[in-house]
Order: C-alpha cells, then sequence, then structure tokens
C-alpha cells in the first residue's frame, strides 16, 4: 500500500554510479594498503627487537667505573662477536646484571700491575692514552697473574674505584659471558659517534 508522500525511487545515473564505484574502488584499496603497511611494520619492529637483542645490543651506562669515557646515563651500541683485543670495551653478564670494562689481556697472557697503577701484559707496558689517573685500586689477586685459557682480563677506565678483574670477587670474564663490544655512542646526540 502506497503512502501520499512516498516518492518514487529514482533510477541513478550511469554518472553516479561510476562516481561510488570510484568510492569503493578507493576504499577497497586503501584497506588494503593499510593493511600491508601495518604488516610491514610489524615485520620491520621484529627484525629490529631481534637485531637489537642477538647482534646489536643498545645499553645504558650506569655506574662510573669507566669514567672519563663512559659516564652515568649515556646510551651505546655494542656488536656481539667473539674475538676481543686489548683496548676494547665490552659489555658482559655478571650477577645478573651487564656490566663494562675495557679488555687488558687474553687467555694465557699475563697481567701485572705496579704501585702506581701502570700495567704491564707480557711484561710490556700498555699505553692507556684513555686514563686520567692510573691507580693500583681494589686489587686482591697474586700479582703476576696469568689470564686463564677462554678468558679476558678487564679493568674499568677510572681505576682507583673500578671493581674488575682485579678482584678476585670478580675474576676474569669468560667468553659465553660477553654481550658484544661498544662501537658506536648514541646518547647524548652530541657526543653521538664511536667508542675509544
Amino acid at each position: 500500500m502506497k503512502k501520499k508522500n512516498d516518492k518514487p525511487l529514482e533510477k541513478p545515473t550511469i554518472a553516479q554510479l561510476e562516481v561510488e564505484l570510484g568510492r569503493e574502488k578507493y576504499r577497497h584499496r586503501f584497506r588494503r594498503v593499510l593493511r600491508s603497511t601495518i604488516y610491514a611494520l610489524i615485520t620491520v619492529a621484529a627484525a629490529a627487537v631481534l637485531v637489537a637483542t642477538l647482534w646489536m645490543p643498545v645499553l645504558q651506562i650506569s655506574g662510573n667505573s669507566m669514567t672519563p669515557t663512559l659516564t652515568e646515563g649515556e646510551i651505546v651500541i655494542s656488536l656481539s662477536g667473539s674475538s676481543f683485543n686489548t683496548g676494547d670495551i665490552v659489555a658482559f653478564y655478571q650477577d645478573n646484571k651487564i656490566l663494562v670494562k675495557r679488555v687488558v689481556a687474553g687467555p694465557g697472557d699475563w697481567v701485572d700491575i705496579d704501585e702506581d697503577g701502570r700495567v704491564f701484559v707480557n711484561d710490556e707496558e700498555l699505553d692507556e692514552p684513555y686514563l686520567v689517573e692510573k691507580a693500583l685500586g681494589k686489587c686482591d689477586i697474586t700479582l703476576p697473574y696469568q689470564v686463564p685459557e677462554s678468558k679476558i682480563f678487564v679493568m674499568g677506565d677510572h681505576r682507583s674505584v673500578s671493581v674488575d678483574s682485579r678482584s678476585s670477587a670478580m675474576g676474569c670474564v669468560a667468553y659465553d659471558q660477553v654481550v658484544g663490544h661498544l662501537v658506536l655512542r648514541v646518547w647524548p646526540f652530541e657526543m653521538l659517534g664511536s667508542i675509544r
């Protein structure tokens, strides 16, 4: 039954149908692009997390055992690896914490430190231009000391306060404890650059 005020349905024109079809195609394309963008972002985020966790861990420095080279609050990137040279700064696990120290000697090397804090490896004094002061520090190991196999002897750059391989409480660091060696400081921005 028809009401008085009912208007008959108007048939859309070809132009109106084409406009509506264009809108539907645009909505479909937009959804497809949005979906693929979200998938791409999720993939990139997952890859970034894997890289940051396994290959290039990002660390924040706490404490002052590496001053003046590294200070509290700085953010650094380390590079995973199993080859370390004297002078490299490494991050490693110790008592469920990640510590940062400098490699002084490798497996089989003999380390000796005199009262003035000069470090000798295999009877040769280390050139340590990164130090502001030399100190014997907290040393309770018997010197000269031979580094055990598969371990590295590490020391902080702030020698008078750093607890490191000179202390029997910490000792030498096993290769499987090492997270990686530090390669880049990323924060603060004004100090962005490689770490030496």
